[in-house]
């Protein structure tokens, strides 16, 4: 189904910039699109879910122990994996949990060509995208004795995924491991979100992705735990702010804002928009309301184990 879009009563939010990935190589083209390469490894890395070392709410320490993932993240690089891309605004999130966002317009062509580099835990994986249209060799699914090679990727080869961004394709979706040890590695971090626009759609000013998952027991947003740990997004009153929220294991959530509204496709006002695993959406809106706010998932024993951050919105 496609991804709901939200027309904005309210405004808020703010970011830590995710924009477009620019992670693509872009080719010029035809008039149904553009093709758009993406180079990607699954790597190892070690994630400190909660850096600051404290649960601000409660004013409590956050157990040394209780703080670091092992973890395999989706990492993007220039043309043949020769190099990381930075961790900019400009390039997307490329430094841990979630993935680099994965963008593409309507009728764009993407190859994505993925490396298995996982040296710690030696698994095979894959990437299986929602989204978009493919034939089943770029499923990147296990199927036993069915599935090819894209499927359950070896450490240390490689895949090439040919997908299409078809009109039902345009919102938010998540993109994640699929592989025999997708059980093991998504827990990991090996997941990430997908964007896609119209095609003449108008970019945001601001561009959020908001992660809701489990590490290491804590409730985490993009891999963190906790105010001063999860995202701290910022944002400015009459800039066009965009979210786009996934939400990867076995938990269901709701997304909530304090001090802000939005209409969903009825007509409706809402301030809080559930969301169940492997399930997304995006939502827009015009900055008018400034301050500091909370955003957090409304399942208070969530809330309480991390899963809150602020959005910081100034004239």
């Amino acid at each position: 189904m496609p991804t709901s879009m939200f027309r904005a009563r309210r405004v808020s939010l703010a970011a830590l910039l995710a924009p477009l990935a620019f992670a693509a190589v872009v080719l010029p083209g035809r008039a149904e699109g553009a093709t758009r390469q993406y180079w990607i490894k699954a790597v190892n890395v070690r994630v400190d879910v909660a850096p600051n070392g404290l649960d601000a709410l409660m004013g409590r320490q956050v157990p040394l122990d209780q703080r670091f993932l092992d973890a395999v993240v989706y990492r993007a690089y220039t043309r043949g994996w020769r190099k990381p891309l930075p961790n900019t605004a400009r390039s997307g999130d490329n430094d841990g949990i979630p993935g680099p966002v994965i963008e593409a317009r309507v009728g764009d062509r993407l190859l994505v060509h993925f490396k298995n580099e996982d040296r710690t835990f030696r698994q095979k994986h894959s990437m299986h995208f929602h989204a978009f249209t493919y034939k089943p060799a770029s499923d990147g699914a296990f199927i036993p004795q069915i599935t090819g090679k894209g499927g359950n990727v070896p450490v240390g080869q490689s895949f090439t995924y040919r997908l299409t961004a078809g009109p039902q394709s345009r919102g938010a979706w998540p993109y994640h491991d699929h592989s025999s040890t997708m059980h093991d590695s998504i827990p990991r971090g090996l997941y990430g979100a997908v964007v896609i626009m119209g095609r003449k759609e108008k970019p945001p000013d601001r561009r959020f992705i908001v992660a809701f998952s489990s590490h290491n027991g804590f409730d985490t947003i993009n891999g963190r735990a906790f105010i001063g740990n999860t995202p701290t997004f910022r944002a400015k009153v009459g800039e066009t702010v965009e979210w786009n929220v996934l939400a990867m294991g076995d938990t269901f959530h709701t997304f909530h804002v304090h001090g802000h509204r939005w209409l969903n496709d009825a007509g409706t006002p809402k301030d809080t928009e559930e969301i169940g695993p492997g399930g997304s959406f995006r939502i827009r809106w015009k900055e008018d309301a400034p301050g500091t706010w909370f955003y957090h998932c409304h399942v208070e024993s969530h809330q309480m184990n991390g899963m809150i951050g602020l959005f910081k919105v100034t004239k």
